[in-house]
């Protein structure tokens, strides 16, 4: 008999922690290149060096809470810095090839086994959740939210995980409406248009990627707190998920991030099953092993053909999309 429990569960997907981690990372992407024109093929190592400050100072320094999410927040901010200045006065390729190279970089280093005692090596880090959860104010007991049952830890991670993705992208709605926000859109179009009318244009852009960063930082935090720290979590296969969500959307809107983030997982959670489904019924002759692979390319072909035939996302709009000029 075949298994179709997959289908409700499915639907949990539109709340998970991974789904609001995703949403705010992809929300960062979208001020770095939906607006900003910057082409970042490292956010994962901004989230990646958010979710390592964020676990290190809380588990091995003891820090509190604001405390950790500050220090968090600072080292995306620095890592911003170091990977800006040498290459936001260069052309847009260099940023590119710079970012994926740093977040590979930051991957393999955080794993190498002398750092073991500080960044938990291959194991990650676990129990940085701890503050987190001494504030949760939620009766303790389980919740049922469709066939799912959720812990009252597991609410508190979801419920503030949406009000930071609605702050987020309050924040950047009105920051897209501001000057501040016509300015990176210039420099998106034309950077030496807006030069030439004499803004410094190196720093909008530092402030765009600082941005994007914080809010990678973000959702790197939600994406741990009620699991664990792994740094394989934090590959190029992570960038390219959010540059999925991010096309999935629109790149140049805000609710195209967070909805684009909602239907990839509820999308990746639905073929996982039905391949699974067609397997056992040996409908599609696949192995375990094969399975997993089988669901990439099909996201990997829609993603092609969104570019071909959708450029702008489902809520962008065409003469706003990067790759339709």
């Amino acid at each position: 008999m075949l298994d179709w429990t997959f289908l409700p569960l499915t639907l949990n997907q539109i709340i998970s922690p991974q789904t609001i981690a995703y949403a705010l990372a992809a929300l960062g992407l979208t001020v770095h290149f939906g607006y900003s024109g910057l082409l970042n093929f490292g956010q994962a190592g901004f989230m990646s060096v958010g979710a390592y400050f964020f676990a290190i100072t809380a588990t091995r320094f003891g820090f509190p809470l604001w405390a950790s999410v500050l220090a968090a927040l600072v080292g995306s901010t620095a890592f911003a810095f170091l990977l800006g200045i040498p290459t936001l006065r260069l052309r847009a390729d260099y940023l590119s090839i710079v970012t994926i190279a740093a977040a590979e970089i930051i991957r393999y280093t955080v794993q190498t086994p002398n750092l073991t005692a500080l960044t938990g090596g291959s194991d990650g880090i676990n129990g940085s959740e701890a503050g987190f959860e001494a504030i949760n104010p939620i009766p303790d007991r389980v919740y049922k939210i469709g066939v799912q049952p959720y812990t009252n830890d597991d609410l508190w991670v979801i419920i503030v995980g949406w009000v930071l993705v609605g702050a987020a992208a309050l924040f950047v709605w009105q920051l897209m409406r501001s000057p501040w926000g016509r300015i990176v859109k210039g420099i998106r179009e034309d950077e030496d248009a807006v030069r030439a009318l004499g803004k410094n244009v190196y720093s909008f852009k530092m402030q765009a990627l600082i941005i994007g960063g914080v809010l990678g930082t973000l959702g790197a935090i939600i994406n741990i707190l009620p699991t664990s720290l792994q740094p394989d979590n934090y590959g190029t296969q992570t960038t390219f998920f959010l540059w999925t969500i991010m096309l999935l959307g629109g790149a140049t809107t805000v609710l195209g991030p967070i909805i684009g983030a909602i239907i990839f997982w509820v999308v990746l959670s639905l073929s996982d099953g039905f391949i699974a489904v067609l397997s056992t019924a040996n409908i599609v002759p696949l192995s375990q092993v094969q399975q997993g692979p089988v669901r990439f390319i099909i996201v990997g072909v829609a993603l092609m053909l969104l570019v071909v035939f959708r450029p702008q996302g489902i809520f962008g709009k065409k003469k706003e999309a990067y790759f339709s000029a």
